[in-house]
């Protein structure tokens, strides 16, 4: 059985996709259609959305169901007119917060992700411009550094990076662990003054050998030889200088992130 999803908000849609998703992820006998419908903030796109769903709705037969972030309760009723299970996100918060607040929600648009804090997200751009230009041993300037990952080529460094310093401004710099250095089993001279903000990625061979396989088809770096031969010797260095280390193969980046920074004591909110 197969579902038509929409996620509608007046800014993004990022926080009603994400939440929806997590919702929907409970429901695994249910194959899902999603479309995001982002930015309806007045009248004309909602009537729009309202008449895009409505017609789905005729096309398969299945009530469309509409996850849904607008603060604007006018535009939520014109969605609302397309016959759509509504999911509203955040009405079951907003009703105890105008009680325990004392004041009425303003229900101005674009602000769940609007440019509201230039200090925050300036320190985003600069964590992801650090996190590039310490892209894979690119620089060496480890001073500025949060964190820096460690780890053998492929094994999650630099997207992880990318998402902590899009997110929350980490300045996270990442170290892909060479066969010179896991030859010799030392830690980098580069890397041993800033030995307690380092964090070990590591990943199953087999898993390894896939992704290296799509970068370098047919190469010996992308064989199963190579793969464990690279992660048994990695996992030596960790144990032998106590470096906090994370299997990838399994885990999102979002719990990556969280593990590392609880490791490191980091608190930082989303966005």
């Amino acid at each position: 059985m197969q579902r038509t999803v929409f996620f509608i908000s007046d800014s993004t849609g990022i926080t009603a996709e994400t939440i929806g998703n997590s919702i929907l992820a409970q429901f695994e006998g249910t194959a899902f259609d999603k479309h995001r419908l982002p930015f309806v903030d007045d009248a004309k796109k909602a009537e729009a959305a309202a008449l895009r769903i409505k017609t789905r709705y005729a096309q398969t037969g299945q009530r469309p169901i509409v996850v849904n972030t607008m603060a604007d309760r006018t535009l939520c009723d014109i969605v609302a007119t397309s016959g759509a299970l509504m999911l509203d996100v955040f009405a079951p918060f907003i009703g105890p917060l105008e009680v325990e607040l004392g004041a009425k929600r303003s229900g101005a648009v674009n602000r769940s992700h609007g440019l509201v804090d230039f200090d925050k997200y300036e320190a985003r751009i600069n964590a992801t411009n650090y996190a590039l230009t310490h892209d894979d041993g690119i620089d060496v300037d480890y001073a500025q550094a949060d964190l820096i990952l460690v780890g053998v080529s492929r094994s999650g460094k630099t997207p992880t990076c990318l998402y902590m310093a899009l997110h929350y401004g980490v300045s996270a710099a990442n170290y892909p662990l060479t066969d010179d250095d896991l030859d010799k089993l030392e830690l980098p001279v580069r890397l041993r003054p800033y030995k307690d903000r380092l964090f070990g990625l590591t990943i199953d061979p087999q898993r390894l050998a896939q992704i290296r396989e799509q970068r370098r088809a047919n190469s010996r770096y992308a064989t199963i030889e190579q793969c464990r031969w690279e992660l048994a010797q990695a996992e030596k260095l960790m144990r032998r200088e106590a470096i906090p280390s994370l299997n990838t193969t399994h885990v999102s980046i979002e719990e990556i992130a969280s593990k590392i920074f609880e490791r490191f004591g980091i608190e930082r909110t989303m966005f």
